[in-house]
């Protein structure tokens, strides 16, 4: 009984407007926190040092029956659980500024498998989107949970290819476990939410703000084994969740991308900070073995899905193909544009462009406009 007390009144706290991480650390910390805050009047309140409006907020969340809430939201589907609960990952318990509460819709049980974030740009390129795929089908295929934030972009890609893959993943939002933002992405919510797991550290009905991002970033790569950025500009958020990687003690890893590309800086010069340079999933499955029992299996993956060497394999190309390819990889361009950015005459730049068809590595789409496979 005493459990279910304190439980409502960590959630009661949680949910006041004006108490933050810090307050309620502040009443744990100084042994203040047990189940007679429950007959807490505003003045108690007070001379625990909480302000006056907010003291006022916290008495009428604890007449109001927490308890009462949390039957609401259960029947609504959605699960909460608390620092205080068995249920509690663990990972996440072990990191900085562990969130007293999560909201939880879906497989509750992701929590206890071993996961991977999985961040980037909100604007990848064509290069970003295909290699953020692939390590995504292979990574979920070997065990891991790909966890990330359901933003546009290379989020979005992650989740996509894990449900179609029939891998599991995880999203975090930076906003009410109801709120669906972005807004166009409320279809992928809906799946994930069915077929893997949406978290908050939000009570229901908070609006997206630029203020939680950076928040809900801590708790992607508190909750992980490390962190993996497919795609990052120079002031990418992504970089944000690596330095939370970092500061949680856990493994910050970065796809290289091409010099030229503005979409490749992040990543970069995360690799010459010492960031792992992962160029296929075997360099993150490596670091893991012990927690994938599904391990062995990714060696055959891609004769399994039917891919073949040539999905992502360029060792086979020429130098000018090459350039090419890392051309398209900032994404389509016409001939014209080709042209000029290869300085090239068109007798050649054609003979590339056809090589590079005729080895699957790039399309043709009307307009004389070209594209990465």
């Amino acid at each position: 009984m005493k459990q279910l007390i304190e439980r409502a009144l960590l959630i009661a706290l949680h949910e006041t407007e004006g108490i933050g991480w810090k307050t309620i650390q502040r009443f744990m910390a100084n042994g203040v926190f047990g189940n007679h805050m429950t007959d807490f009047e505003e003045k108690d309140w007070i001379a625990c040092g909480v302000p006056v409006e907010t003291a006022r907020r916290l008495s009428d969340n604890l007449d109001h029956s927490v308890e009462e809430k949390c039957r609401k939201l259960t029947q609504n589907s959605c699960q909460i659980i608390t620092k205080l609960d068995e249920g509690y990952p663990d990972m996440l318990k072990s990191s900085p500024q562990a969130p007293w509460v999560l909201y939880l819709l879906g497989n509750v049980h992701l929590l206890t498998e071993p996961g991977i974030a999985m961040v980037g740009t909100r604007v990848p390129t064509a290069y970003g989107r295909k290699i953020g795929s692939i390590l995504t089908e292979e990574l979920t295929r070997s065990g891991l949970t790909v966890v990330s934030g359901m933003a546009r972009g290379i989020d979005s890609v992650i989740h996509e290819t894990a449900l179609k893959c029939g891998g599991n993943t995880i999203a975090v939002l930076g906003a009410g476990i109801d709120v669906i933002y972005p807004p166009e992405n409320r279809s992928l919510y809906e799946e994930i939410s069915v077929k893997g797991l949406v978290l908050s550290e939000y009570p229901p009905g908070t609006k997206a703000h630029p203020g939680f991002f950076p928040q809900r970033n801590r708790i992607i790569a508190g909750m992980t084994l490390g962190t993996l950025v497919v795609e990052a500009d120079a002031r990418s958020g992504s970089l944000i969740t690596a330095d939370a990687a970092l500061e949680a003690g856990r493994d910050v890893f970065a796809v290289p991308g091409p010099v030229t590309s503005p979409k490749s800086r992040g990543t970069l010069d995360l690799i010459k900070q010492g960031a792992k340079l992962v160029t296929c999933a075997q360099d993150v499955l490596e670091e893991y073995g012990s927690w994938l029992p599904r391990a062995e299996q990714s060696a055959s993956f891609k004769e399994q899905r039917g891919l073949s060497s040539r999905d992502y394999d360029t060792s086979g190309l020429t130098n000018d193909e090459m350039e090419i390819y890392h051309m398209l990889q900032q994404g389509p361009g016409t001939l014209d544009e080709l042209l000029e950015r290869s300085r090239w005459d068109f007798g050649h730049l054609h003979s590339v462009l056809l090589s590079l068809i005729i080895k699957k590595q790039i399309t043709q789409l009307p307009g004389a406009i070209y594209k990465l496979i």
